[in-house]
């Protein structure tokens, strides 16, 4: 027993002292951080086809003798080398092709288009763009999403192609109608749109999922859950038994209809249940008009289905991982990653480093044997 009281102590001590230096580090990465101007957000773009070749080639440089490794790469690059004079030949040609087409019919299909010269050129090679949408109940990640939508609409012709990589198990009506509009965005510019499922995609992380012109789900992640919710706790009995007076004042009738505090009346309950009603018929309306020949009346029950059942029911159009559809897609385009990057404030990533530790630290303890601790 000495033993332990001492290791805690010590413990007590080291977690102090951890404590402290964080916050002293924190303070100053803060003061630097205000006298330089805090960094920018900013927009980094990957190309995938460098990352899936090089994953390729370290294995093969690991796997075949060197001399057949050097005759493949040489092979590759004689073959990369023929394939880019190609592509430069046909865009060549396409913007040749554009600039008669322009002389011939004046300038209304340029005015048509808003893009500028990106967007001509519709033969050229095509180019899919890779972005990462991680939902939660807030929907946080459209402040990134709604930028990397931004860029690639800058540049993005109507032959080239979004490809999202989804996970969501849903949450707040507003934030993921925000996340879905933003998603409006590129089929509005007829710019395709592939929507990948890895884990989940469910209520609104389904809402944003069902506008992809191909819909592609992982066999066992859960799609669906088209349905409303709303609940909360309620106090009042509580507040009651200890004489506690609870008091709202609105301006009108619905102004205020359910609260933790308040006593539920059924006039209250009878107008929530109304306004879901009415969002779940809207929910359901998208879902008709985005997937047409999923039967709504059907699956908008709130259950959630595996991919497997899903494709059966036509909530999706594939089964296929995230990692397929990239791999796929590079063998035969240009694929880039864009990635809206918020920077995280110093003392915010010295803080997750500090709480990861003190996580360890006590698994670690809570891990070892009774016997062990006992001794």
């Amino acid at each position: 027993m000495e033993y332990l009281i001492e290791y805690g102590m010590f413990l007590a001590k080291a977690l102090t002292v951890v404590v402290a230096m964080v916050f002293v580090i924190a303070a100053v990465a803060a003061a630097g951080s205000r006298v330089r101007g805090g960094r920018q957000p900013r927009i980094k773009v990957h190309r995938l086809n460098d990352h899936v070749d090089d994953l390729r080639d370290a294995l093969r440089a690991s796997v075949l003798d060197k001399a057949h490794f050097k005759q493949l790469a040489k092979a590759e690059r004689a073959e990369r080398k023929k394939a880019a004079k190609a592509a430069k030949a046909a865009e060549k040609a396409a913007k040749k092709q554009a600039a008669r087409n322009d002389s011939s019919q004046g300038d209304s299909e340029q005015g048509s288009s808003g893009r500028g010269s990106e967007a001509q050129g519709s033969d050229a090679e095509k180019r899919i763009f890779v972005l990462r949408f991680d939902g939660d109940i807030a929907a946080r990640d459209v402040d990134s999403l709604r930028e990397e939508i931004t860029a690639v609409l800058a540049i993005a012709r109507q032959s080239d192609e979004v490809l999202l990589c989804l996970e969501s198990p849903g949450g707040m009506v507003h934030a993921y109608g925000l996340a879905s509009s933003q998603l409006r965005r590129i089929r509005k510019q007829k710019i395709p749109v592939t929507i990948c499922v890895d884990k989940v995609a469910a209520s609104g992380g389904y809402m944003m999922a069902c506008l992809a012109d191909k819909l592609v789900a992982a066999p066992f992640a859960v799609i669906g859950s088209i349905g409303v919710l709303v609940q909360m706790p309620n106090f009042h009995r509580a507040l009651q038994r200890k004489e506690i007076d609870y008091e709202i004042i609105t301006a009108g009738e619905y102004k205020r209809t359910l609260s933790a505090f308040g006593k539920i009346t059924d006039k209250a309950r009878d107008k929530v249940q109304e306004d879901v009603d009415v969002i779940h018929d809207v929910f359901k309306n998208w879902v008709r008009e985005h997937r047409p020949g999923v039967e709504v009346d059907r699956i908008a029950t709130g259950e959630t289905w595996l991919g497997m059942q899903a494709q059966e029911l036509g909530l999706v159009d594939e089964l296929a991982t995230s990692d397929e559809c990239i791999v796929a897609a590079c063998a035969e385009h240009k694929v880039y990653e864009v990635e809206y990057v918020i920077p995280v404030p110093a003392y915010e990533k010295l803080a997750k480093v500090a709480s990861l530790a003190v996580d360890r630290l006590l698994l670690k303890w809570s891990s070892i044997p009774p016997k062990s601790k006992m001794q």
